[in-house]
């Protein structure tokens, strides 16, 4: 039988477990392309082709995409809208990790127009997140309350920060910075990012704190509750010192003078900050999630769905944990759209997923064969 063939854009630290994963599978054929001859040089003896392109330069992109089956959009989240445009138009189904800012559900009509079944923000959070949200929600006549807390963390603490990126820090920086949307009272709210501070206790971590960031894109517009927020993860105190280079300026874009040469403080706080937070090679670090969906049933009785992540590094294979739990929910996503459970065209966002209660259990069962538990529990309240 011939083989599938997949085409991975992106050789970055969440697109090379995804190009490794899919080797594996015998039906499926996998290449990659980057504009980093370096990145597509770990793929020696892999068996999967590389391509060096500039992914941004759309003849480029166009000419490398024919005769593809399927793609994977991992590339970085400022090019990641344009470049799914132009997958779209290829005609082939999409799964999508860019993390873009722009709205991928403007792009609905574009891929009913070429009968492509896209996923998008198919990663951990959002991904799973949104998904496991959307199945609860599936069980409940009333949504009340949809609680996300999430975070990626070394699991060496090492002062002062206490804290290592697995993905773009000028990505963390953002979370830092841009105000968070809720939805309290079901109507839309916006807060300060690093506000609403809180404490909550996990098993094999122990006390982490929380705090309001940006990360909940399409619930907003999708789901129906009275209250949502999603929350990011820290250890202990590191709200503190951000806020302390926060309201110091450390992040603020306008450019300054410092004895006659004109600097941006963000630029500068960047450059001291990235090689504190980059994540060493075969360094561990874990995911921890949960998701709290709080509503009524048919029946009239409140109840409370618990979702519940603990992932680590895995030495095996020597990819950090954010790498496999963002990577392994795409190919999951892949697989579900090759097993005919789940391929409708048009844009679908997870939570949209989640309705389907089949392709539920298999997202979670591609995962559970890659090490990744989801513990799921239901209770009144």
């Amino acid at each position: 039988m011939k083989k599938k063939r997949i085409l991975v854009l992106g050789a970055g630290l969440i697109g090379k477990p995804i190009a490794l994963d899919l080797i594996k599978d015998n039906t499926f054929s996998v290449d990659i392309a980057d504009i980093s001859t370096s990145a597509l040089n770990s793929f020696h003896e892999t068996g999967i082709v590389t391509h060096l392109a500039d992914l941004k330069d759309k003849s480029k992109l166009i000419s490398l995409i024919d005769n593809f089956d399927y793609f994977i959009n991992a590339v970085p989240g400022f090019m990641g809208y344009e470049v799914l445009r132009t997958l779209i138009e290829a005609g082939k189904p999409i799964v999508d990790i860019a993390f873009y800012p722009e709205d991928p559900l403007t792009l609905n009509a574009l891929a009913l127009k070429h009968n492509v079944c896209v996923v998008c923000d198919m990663g951990v959070a959002p991904g799973m997140s949104h998904l496991l949200s959307g199945y609860a929600a599936a069980q409940l006549e009333k949504v009340e309350k949809v609680l996300i807390f999430v975070g990626g963390l070394p699991k060496k603490r090492s002062y002062p920060w206490e804290y290592k990126a697995v993905f773009s820090p000028s990505d963390v920086i953002e979370e830092y910075t841009r105000p968070a949307r809720l939805v309290e009272n079901g109507q839309i709210v916006f807060k300060e990012a690093l506000s609403e501070q809180e404490f909550l206790e996990f098993d094999d971590i122990g006390t982490l704190e929380a705090f309001n960031s940006d990360g909940l894109r399409s619930l907003i517009y999708t789901m129906k509750a009275d209250y949502m927020a999603e929350k990011t993860l820290r250890y202990p105190g590191h709200v503190d010192k951000i806020n302390v280079l926060k309201s110091s300026g450390f992040f603020d874009e306008k450019f300054i003078d410092v004895d006659g040469t004109k600097i941006s403080p963000l630029a500068f706080t960047k450059k001291i900050l990235f090689p504190k937070w980059k994540l060493g090679e075969g360094e561990e670090d874990f995911t921890v999630m949960r998701i709290l969906v709080e509503g009524l049933n048919s029946e009239g009785k409140r109840k409370l769905h618990t979702f519940d992540l603990y992932d680590c590094y895995d030495a095996s294979t020597e990819t950090h944990s954010m790498a496999r739990t963002t990577g392994y929910a795409a190919t999951s996503a892949l697989r579900l759209i090759e097993s005919g459970l789940f391929n409708i065209p048009g844009i679908h966002v997870p939570e949209m997923i989640g309705k389907n209660e089949k392709a539920v259990h298999f997202m979670l069962d591609s995962q559970l064969e890659r090490g990744i538990q989801y513990k799921m529990s239901v209770k009144d309240i």
